[in-house]
């Protein structure tokens, strides 16, 4: 019995000590990925540096609404004035007005709601107990989109401070429109955040991506070594590009957004010039491309499922496949490439000899295309839908009509 215990107390020891070693390695990774943060924020531009100015913004409005509230006008309750200013140094100009107007809207109400039923009941503990629970439920008025709970939060303080005179609100008041009046200026005129980074970073990591797909497609039909599982792991890898379409999608609501309301003089001083924008059509192309390599890998796994009834090629004409998606993935990658560095040469992957070579591989697939016609109309109509999305991908990265 003596054994066992030992036995237990010493596994829950052992557990113990993987549990303090798991939490110890989750500390450590979290402590250098905030000193490659700040890394990457010293380094240059970037998502980083962004959020830092943005950061010091916030910081920097609710330090000069506190000293004008407080230092110059002298108002004893100052609070709500650097309050407000700190959460309207928002990710845009356009929704810090947007909040600017929703928070104010709520602070009023909550503060009038909040001296209401001070008056009524002469108590503090029944004034929070018959404003809170009413305004807790306006904030859920959509509205009031995410500052609805302001108007809360505002009825709890100006209860608790016991200060519901019309005089105490007009200040609450006047502070609040204060707040949100310096919040907004140092929001829009102190390197007015334009977001077009992320557009172009997205966009070429998704033309990035998508080359990655082809290529790992390519090489395993060189090699001739895949089946069901293998073509699985490609629609998995197709479907994760959809993900990253998304992104691309929200940082272009973004950057339309941090555009609004932003003149030609401040995007003069913003950290992105406008130029830098790619536009829209790119987004659109690419996700054909998405769509178009998503529908090819899961021809692809429709083929290698025993139980359907279409049938994988034969083996010569998926190498020469292979070949075909292994340029269009180069091609892909250029694109990335220069969505990244706009001044790079022209890839001479996209020069006329590739131009060459690419019409000679489709020669050779349209004729083991009528190869196939012999042999059963299941091989035939693969290899054809194949051949259609490869030529439907090269279309829109070539941005030329190809022959069918």
């Amino acid at each position: 019995m003596a054994s066992l215990g030992q036995e237990t107390w010493q596994g829950k020891t052992v557990g113990r000590g993987s549990a303090v070693t798991r939490a110890a390695a989750a500390v450590r990774r979290d402590l250098e990925s905030v000193a490659e943060a700040a890394r990457a924020a010293w380094r240059g531009p970037g998502r980083e540096r962004d959020l830092l100015v943005q950061s010091l913004k916030a910081a920097a409005a609710a330090l000069l609404a506190w000293v004008v509230a407080r230092v110059w006008i002298g108002d004893p309750m100052a609070l709500m004035a650097p309050w407000v200013a700190l959460v309207l140094v928002q990710a845009t100009v356009y929704s810090s007005l947007v909040q600017a107007a929703r928070q104010f809207a709520a602070i009023c109400i909550g503060a009038l709601v909040a001296s209401g039923a001070q008056a009524v009941t002469d108590d503090t503990t029944g004034a929070l107990a018959l404003s809170v629970p009413v305004l807790i439920l306006l904030s859920n008025w959509p509205r009031f989109g995410d500052q609805g709970i302001y108007a809360a939060t505002t009825a709890v303080f100006v209860i608790a401070t016991g200060t519901v005179s019309a005089t105490a609100v007009g200040h609450r008041l006047a502070q609040a429109a204060l707040g949100a009046v310096i919040g907004v200026a140092v929001n829009a005129l102190v390197l007015p955040p334009v977001h077009l980074r992320d557009v172009r970073e997205n966009l070429a990591a998704l033309a990035r991506e998508a080359g990655d797909v082809l290529h790992m497609v390519a090489g395993d039909l060189r090699k001739g070594e895949w089946d069901g599982q293998t073509a699985l792991g490609w629609v998995r890898a197709s479907s994760r590009l959809h993900g990253r379409l998304d992104a691309l999608r929200s940082a272009r609501g973004w950057s339309r957004e941090s555009l609004r309301l932003t003149s030609g003089i401040l995007r003069t001083v913003s950290r992105v010039p406008t130029k830098a924008l790619p536009p829209e059509e790119e987004d659109e192309r690419f996700s054909r491309v998405t769509g178009h390599v998503t529908t090819l890998t899961r021809t692809l796994a429709v083929a290698a499922d025993e139980g359907r009834t279409p049938a994988a090629p034969d083996a010569a004409a998926l190498g020469r496949y292979g070949e075909l998606l292994e340029l269009i993935g180069a091609s892909c990658r250029a694109q990335a490439d220069r969505l990244v560095s706009p001044g790079a040469q022209e890839d001479p992957l996209l020069d006329e000899r590739t131009e060459a070579v690419m019409r000679e591989l489709h020669e050779r697939l349209q004729e083991g295309l009528r190869e196939h016609a012999g042999h059963g109309a299941a091989r035939t109509a693969v290899l054809g839908a194949l051949l259609l999305q490869a030529e439907n991908i090269w279309a829109e990265l070539d941005g030329r009509e190809r022959s069918r």
